[in-house]
């Protein structure tokens, strides 16, 4: 009996060892590079660099292996293989000279559980359903106001609710996070549903934290394992179950809007996005170019996500970084005083005359770095970058931290310095490596709306009040990485000037 024992247990170790080196064998055949593949980390059977990522900055150290392996290079979650491309001129050459190849979204698990049975939205769809949702939104929400005068007055509308709001704190600490964010989706929700949420409004407080908390999530680690192993961790605890809760209480609110204006839709007079969709949708019945309600939930979410979350982000951190360098704003203050003065409405005719207040927005955004890993593409066929074969199917990141930072586009890089964007005659200068909204043919649909709103938003909000930290508080750059990085919490004063 002892010596059936000892082979059965011989046995069984065998079985395992024969099935480990299978295993080891196999994720060799199936995930071996190329001939000329950019080079990376090595990883490791079945979980690739999952061990080595990042945890709460995995942007910082993407930025280092680009430094260790140059500015293609490529990296393994799972078993999921991508390359990133790092550096102004090489990205620019992926999503602009190559920008057919590079267009499309890669298969993206998360979605597939947020949004079953929809067409991708306006971010994650590809081909001719992406071309037409695209073009469908801009000229919609161009309908509806978006780049002309009655958008402006409807921010500068939205400023005055929002100066009201802060004066009710009479110069006492108060956290800017949520009435920035209520202010900002205030005028997406507009385009979209036709009309504004007073900051009291609880239901529509909820929908903004539960959309900002899962945007933090689906771009953290948890999001990123989700993606690498969806099967697995599906069915395990953990952080990122919140997501898909969060996702569905955002959906019943949508759902909700769209119902009401089911209601009284008016096919000769739309009043909004909703409207319009819901219209689309019935001339598209026989189509599959995603007009349909679960696609229109998914492009709502979009359009919140591109016209809410990364603006009012920027305005955080124009607090920050106000805050942390009071000469910058003292010098803001005082080209508002002597354009605008402190009581007429600021507008957009106002910009040119205001350069260093619109140097000062641009850095902001550059060091703010709102988006650092952009979405993912996906090859169309195989082509070369920076002289390695990208396979046709292969995820690429253009990795935009890398082109905000890059060392050679950039004097001080990594200093807030709002000089990199004024001449010597202190004249505001464009710079081409600046390009927080991405570029190319997938370059946000928002980027006019958001450069509106960055404006208006910081000008009118400096023009009533300068802003400042309670006493000993030291104001932290180092932010909070998700989809979008955010600035830590924090409390500041308005003071009325």
């Amino acid at each position: 009996m002892g010596l059936y024992n000892l082979l059965m247990d011989f046995d069984f170790k065998l079985l395992f060892l024969f099935v480990f080196i299978y295993i080891i064998i196999a994720d060799f055949l199936k995930h071996r590079n190329p001939p000329n593949y950019p080079p990376g980390p090595l990883s490791l059977p079945l979980v690739g660099n999952v061990i080595s990522l990042d945890r709460k900055h995995p942007h910082v150290q993407f930025s280092k292996l680009a430094d260790i392996y140059g500015k293609v290079f490529s990296f393994r979650l799972g078993g999921d293989k991508m390359v990133f491309v790092s550096g102004y001129k090489t990205v620019k050459e992926a999503i602009v000279t190559q920008a057919d190849i590079f267009v499309d979204r890669p298969h993206n698990a998360l979605l597939d559980r947020f949004f079953s049975g929809s067409s991708g939205g306006l971010f994650m769809s590809n081909g001719e359903t992406w071309k037409k949702q695209r073009r469908f939104a801009l000229s919609t929400l161009r309908n509806f106001g978006l780049g002309k005068g009655t958008m402006e007055q409807s921010i500068c509308e939205e400023i005055r609710h929002l100066q009201e709001e802060i004066e009710k704190e009479k110069g006492g600490p108060f956290d800017p996070a949520i009435l920035f964010y209520n202010g900002v989706s205030n005028i997406i929700c507009q385009l979209v549903m036709g009309k504004r949420f007073d900051y009291s409004d609880h239901n529509f407080q909820i929908m903004l934290k539960y959309l900002s908390e899962a945007l933090r999530l689906q771009g953290s680690v948890w999001g990123l394992m989700y993606q690498a192993f969806p099967e697995l961790m599906k069915h395990l605890p953990g952080p990122h179950n919140k997501m898909f809760s969060h996702v569905d209480a955002i959906l019943d609110f949508i759902s909700q809007e769209v119902e009401s204006h089911k209601k009284d839709l008016d096919h000769s007079d739309p009043r909004d996005y909703i409207d319009a969709f819901l219209i689309e949708m019935e001339n598209h019945k026989e189509s599959d170019l995603g007009f349909t309600e679960i696609n229109l939930a998914m492009c709502s979410v979009d359009l919140f996500m591109a016209g809410s979350e990364t603006t009012s982000t920027t305005l955080l951190w124009a607090l920050v970084y106000l805050i942390k360098n009071p000469d910058t704003q003292d010098k803001v203050l005082a080209e508002i005083d002597g354009v605008i003065g402190r009581t007429r409405q600021p507008s957009m005719a106002d910009r040119p005359n205001m350069p260093y207040t619109d140097a000062v927005i641009h850095e902001i955004q550059r060091m703010g770095n709102i988006v650092p890993l952009n979405g993912l593409r996906i090859t169309a066929k195989d082509t070369t970058l920076g002289g390695y074969l990208i396979p046709k199917g292969t995820t690429v990141i253009p990795f935009l931290t890398s082109v905000l930072f890059d060392k050679t586009e950039w004097e001080t890089p990594d200093t807030f310095n709002p000089g990199h964007f004024l001449d010597a005659e202190g004249k505001f200068v464009k710079r081409e490596a600046f390009l927080p909204f991405s570029a190319g043919k997938r370059v946000c649909l928002g980027e006019g709306l958001a450069k509106m709103e960055l404006f208006l938003f910081l000008v009118g909000l400096l023009q009533k009040f300068s802003f400042c930290v309670p006493d000993g508080v030291e104001l932290s750059t180092e932010g909070v990485t998700g989809v979008t990085r955010v600035p830590h919490p924090f409390k500041v004063h308005a003071r009325a000037r």
